[in-house]
């Protein structure tokens, strides 16, 4: 059977400033409109190597191809909208630098550009996202506190902070829940970014419905569904370490404290 080439497209009217490289990027491309399947489609694509992905990927939109379609937003790694498979690992586009991918010895750079696993796919780069915030907003991802409310703030101590702050810095971008293999299996778990998040209130000291948040979790979609293979843990862009949150709420959970 002969091999069909990849399409390569027209990139001469990329600007190609002094010192840059040519670099492959091959993205894998859907239309739902035009198409019947995800096919990759290639960019010769001039960088430096202080670009970052979403630079290459911006370019090409704006003087190769005005129909390839990715979310970002902030373009500085705190939005968590440009969230996508780079070479196979879930990466935040505009934290990628170009001098981090480049082939050794001079040879010629390809660059895979995938979307995230896990979620239906709408348009190239970009997913539903809709089934991750469903999860989410399921963990109820806010301070609950019965009673009166108080006269002033509600005080709590650095130690008390520090409980959970690592669990604060979570953006929502969805790194973490699509590397995760369960979640690729059954999109009914929880997967690891809502469970961080329920965490962020579980352990806050002012917060009064922890127990609420882990009859959540206990169900059979819930922390148990966990294999602890630390995918989600090492594709956070914010260092977050996942799996050792998700370890402590299963921990909450079988010893009932907090």
């Amino acid at each position: 059977m002969t091999a069909v080439a990849e399409p390569t497209n027209d990139t001469s009217q990329i600007p190609a400033p002094e010192g840059s490289v040519t670099i492959t990027v091959k993205i894998l491309r859907f239309n739902p409109e035009i198409d019947n399947e995800p096919h990759w489609e290639s960019y010769d694509v001039p960088a430096l190597p202080t670009d970052r992905v979403l630079n290459l990927l911006m370019n090409i939109k704006s003087y190769a191809d005005g129909t390839l379609s990715f979310r970002r937003s902030c373009a500085h790694g705190i939005c968590g909208s440009d969230a996508m498979q780079i070479n196979g690992i879930n990466r935040l586009a505009c934290k990628v630098l170009v001098k981090d991918l480049l082939a050794k010895e001079g040879k010629q750079t390809t660059v895979t550009v995938a979307p995230i696993k896990g979620l239906p796919t709408m348009k190239d780069l970009y997913v539903d996202m809709e089934p991750f915030f469903e999860a989410f907003r399921a963990v109820k991802p806010y301070l609950i506190a019965y009673g009166n409310e108080p006269t002033g703030e509600r005080y709590q101590s650095a130690a008390d902070r520090e409980r959970f702050d690592d669990t604060t810095k979570c953006i929502l971008c969805a790194c973490c829940t699509s590397s995760c293999p369960v979640y690729w299996a059954d999109g009914s778990y929880f997967g690891p970014a809502a469970i961080v998040n329920a965490h962020r209130f579980i352990f806050d000291s002012r917060d009064e419905a922890a127990e609420e948040r882990l009859d959540i979790l206990n169900d059979t979609e819930g922390v148990w569904r966990c294999r602890t293979t630390f995918n989600c843990t090492d594709a956070c862009p914010r260092g977050i370490q996942v799996t050792k949150a998700i370890q402590e709420v299963k921990r909450a959970l079988l010893f009932k404290r907090t």
